[in-house]
């Protein structure tokens, strides 16, 4: 699925997502029900990380439909390992 930007007259600019190759010239707008002409901009390619795309995915979503937290979560535990070199201290 690509999205292609379309301009509408009266209502502004909106995209549209639709199967590669098959994005009309004209497209109905979802406002208004007119006639809008598709607008030709740069592609949205970028050279990340697959780790930073989908960071950048969720905080999208979380803009959108952010986590509700009902409560403080429990506190953990961390269990402490003394450091190697203390065991071969002499002891008192």
């Amino acid at each position: 699925m690509a999205t292609y930007e379309y301009l509408c007259n009266r209502c502004g600019s909106f995209d549209v997502k639709l199967e590669i190759g098959t994005a009309p010239k004209g497209y109905g707008c979802p406002v208004c029900a007119g006639t809008a002409r598709r607008v030709y901009s740069s592609p949205g390619l970028s050279l990340t990380s697959n780790a930073v795309a989908a960071l950048h995915v969720r905080e999208e979503q979380a803009r959108e439909a952010p986590a509700v937290v009902s409560q403080v979560p429990p506190r953990r535990r961390v269990p402490r390992h003394p450091h190697p070199a203390l065991s071969r201290l002499p002891r008192l």
